[in-house]
């Protein structure tokens, strides 16, 4: 479409660019991954899905999750407020093939274009005794009512986390236009 082209050439982009690879550290093994990118409102997605959820990982040696989900995010951005970041939950399926929720993350992004390893530290909500006994015999544990929580610290300093495990990102951050717009990242 000529009109969207038009609106191109007068915004910078940014292509996310890369993979989910994996978890490690969790309590329970059989690990998915749901993620979602949020950005601030001067940022329009062109192409590519900006939520998604990984396949269940069942490590041989119960180490690490491999997951190796790919990533592929195309922006037109009017300005740098609102940069991505990533909201990640981490489910552990048992052998009844129940999912529990084993941790909450989130990271901004880099920057900087160019290659990047990203490690993302997890939690997940501290529950009473009760909670953990509903969570051994029914396979749900405390669990945030709103997602929105993840990535906004504003309410998040309330809670009463433990830590969890760590998911790894390995992502290319490509900016175009930057110069030409006058983006300083």
């Amino acid at each position: 479409n000529t009109t969207n082209l038009l609106h191109l050439l007068r915004m910078a982009e940014v292509h996310i660019i890369g993979n989910l690879d994996g978890g490690e550290g969790f309590s329970s093994p059989n690990l998915s991954c749901k993620w979602c990118f949020e950005t601030g409102g001067a940022w329009r997605l062109l192409e590519g899905v900006k939520d998604g959820q990984t396949q269940v990982d069942h490590p041989i040696d119960e180490g690490i999750a491999h997951w190796s989900h790919p990533i592929d995010l195309h922006y037109a951005i009017k300005g740098i407020q609102g940069w991505p970041k990533l909201s990640l939950q981490v489910y552990s399926e048992d052998m009844y093939g129940r999912t529990q929720l084993v941790g909450y993350g989130f990271v901004h992004l880099p920057t900087s274009p160019g290659f990047h390893k990203i490690e993302c530290p997890t939690w997940q909500l501290a529950g009473s005794a009760m909670d953990q006994v509903q969570s051994y015999f029914v396979g749900s544990g405390p669990q945030l009512i709103n997602d929105d929580v993840i990535a906004s610290g504003s309410d998040r300093y309330r809670l009463q986390t433990i830590a969890s495990g760590t998911v790894y990102l390995s992502l290319f951050l490509v900016t175009r236009n930057f110069n030409k717009f006058g983006i300083e990242s």
